[in-house]
């Protein structure tokens, strides 16, 4: 296999840091700390976490501008060669000068992420030298007039932005049966717990999406931590694949300007890290109100997330298990489990009542599963890999009606350098280019395209208010009132959509490891335990998952990406 390139080539034209840079990457981190560190121990950035590299920089037993020599190395070692992982679609060609200019700036309350390394997904901009793709051809030369919010809070924070992650392109949302991880800037991005089988088209153990490259990234100890983005499980289905700790907030906890869109009513950014409170600390450097976004001006959140950690935080809680087994019928969350996967989620149960939750068995109504009558509409399926092809599948209408509107303001708010200025404009350029742009189709675009763009219709209006119906008032509110639930968990991503609907937060923890796809055998790989509520509820969902954290500590890092 041909190795990526980009993100290798020589900085000022881009694209990302130079192999002569790389080469002068020290083996241990503990030998470029100080004039003294020949005698500290070396430091293992590969597992690190958060809290980990915070203390480490404070005590000066290492610097920024090391740590992210050391994560470019691995970038180099394991993303670009190795197992290729396909994560990073490109390194910034600023990095090391950012961080040498954060050398000597310890972490602090005013700066709490000064001098760590984060990778953003992406479809968030960046107003530097970085261009911001959604992982599309069409958008190859794109930059972005400014900052997200989301980055420019990370900056504040003394941050230092290493690069962008790849991601299933336009979130997923270009076309029907795409794999995750995949873009046609920058291919197929590859799980890190079982790199090399592939298929004919795909990898067999996906990496999970649309947030690939930012999972990958974090569970190969490529970077300190990153952001992704969810619509709808596009945190928590890479989160679960990777062994990763993410939080997809409540709508409106964290600012969607300067986002790429899906859909404004579900769209939103989320950390991925390898701890719970890790992602304590990134919510609380992330959650704040934007002028531009109407969503954070009804925010609500405690001064700190990291505070109400505990590990004592389960006892008492009410935790909804969405499965009956006087009902199997009705469980379209745990019903489909391997039988591996049981015993995963049997056992993540009894550790939740072994800390003290009350465990509710009750299945939700099957009306409030996910979506109403009318929230879905029939597209026509052209991708030649997939085994439906010629017929029309079920796609959501308020992610097409919502993803002209939101896409084409984007375009013309956001994106210079680049031809591109509406929908129709990337609809066309990947038409002239299929060969290279159109691996899977384009056809959730051309629906998306034939809407008026301006949510008028009447059938949008009506979809979205049968979706909140659905999944909102005849789902998580009815069933979490019917028996006065603090909380709702499911395995890995299956609860995503009945959360996502109505906008309410999810925190997902690693639970345990599963193996096989279908009737492939494959590599053990992670499976997660997801804990759901309703908004602004991220706190206690915090608490929760840390409490699970902390008395199972499953997760262990993919196998045969050592330390360099």
């Amino acid at each position: 296999m041909t190795k990526p390139t980009k993100g290798t080539e020589a900085p000022g034209n881009g694209n990302g840091i130079s192999r002569r840079e790389l080469a002068m990457v020290p083996v241990a981190l503990g030998a470029v700390a100080s004039t003294t560190a020949s005698a500290q121990p070396a430091f293992a950035v590969e597992d690190a976490s958060l809290s980990d590299l915070q203390q480490a920089l404070a005590e000066g037993r290492v610097s920024s501008s090391a740590l992210t020599r050391a994560y470019l190395a691995r970038i180099e070692a394991y993303d670009r060669n190795g197992p290729v992982l396909n994560s990073v679609r490109v390194t910034n060609p600023d990095a090391l000068s950012i961080a040498a200019g954060l050398d000597g700036v310890k972490p602090s309350a005013q700066r709490p992420l000064a001098g760590l390394p984060i990778l953003v997904k992406d479809n968030i901009a960046t107003g530097d030298r970085q261009p911001t793709t959604a992982g599309s051809l069409a958008l190859e030369g794109a930059h972005a007039r400014d900052d997200a919010p989301v980055v420019k809070k990370l900056r504040e924070a003394g941050a230092v932005i290493l690069g962008k992650a790849n991601l299933t392109e336009f979130a997923n949302i270009l076309a029907v049966g795409m794999p995750s991880g995949y873009s046609s800037i920058a291919g197929q991005v590859r799980n890190p717990y079982s790199p090399t089988l592939m298929d004919h088209h795909a990898p067999v153990v996906l990496p999970g999406g649309s947030s690939a490259g930012s999972a990958v990234t974090v569970a190969a100890g490529l970077c300190a931590a990153a952001i992704g983005t969810e619509t709808s499980g596009s945190l928590l289905s890479p989160a679960t694949q990777n062994g990763l700790v993410t939080v997809k907030p409540t709508v409106g906890l964290i600012s969607r300007s300067g986002i790429i869109p899906i859909s404004h009513s579900q769209d939103t950014a989320g950390p991925m890290t390898r701890t719970v409170r890790d992602s304590a600390i990134l919510l609380n450097v992330l959650a704040a109100r934007d002028p531009d976004d109407p969503a954070t001006h009804l925010l609500q959140r405690p001064e700190d997330y990291a505070a109400g950690l505990d590990k004592d935080g389960l006892k008492g809680a009410r935790i909804g298990v969405p499965s009956d087994p006087d009902d199997p019928l009705n469980d379209p969350f745990y019903g489909p489990l391997s039988p591996r996967a049981k015993e995963v989620m049997t056992r993540a149960i009894q550790v939740l009542e072994d800390l003290g939750a009350t465990i509710v068995r009750a299945a939700i109504p099957a009306i409030g599963w996910i979506g109403g009558p009318g929230t879905t509409m029939p597209v026509l399926n052209r991708n030649p890999f997939s085994p439906a092809k010629g017929t029309a599948g079920p796609a959501s209408v308020v992610f097409l009606y919502e993803l002209k509107r939101d896409l084409n303001l984007y375009l013309r708010d956001w994106a210079t350098r680049t031809q591109m200025k509406t929908m129709a404009d990337v609809i066309a350029f990947n038409t002239e280019n299929a060969d290279k742009a159109l691996r899977y189709g384009q056809d959730l675009f051309l629906a998306a395209e034939q809407t008026r763009g301006d949510l008028s219709e009447l059938e949008y209006r009506s979809a979205r208010a049968m979706d909140l119906m659905a999944a909102k008032d005849r789902g998580m509110d009815a069933y979490m009132n019917q028996h006065q639930l603090d909380a709702v968990v499911f395995p890995g991503a299956s609860g995503s959509g009945i959360a996502a609907k109505p906008g309410y937060p999810s925190v997902q923890v690693p639970a345990g490891f599963i193996s096989g796809v279908g009737k492939t055998d494959t590599p053990d790989y992670p499976l997660g335990l997801t804990f759901a509520g309703r908004a602004w509820s991220e706190a206690t969902l915090l608490r929760f998952a840390y409490a699970y954290e902390q008395a199972t500590l499953a997760r262990r890092p993919p196998p045969d990406l050592p330390a360099l």
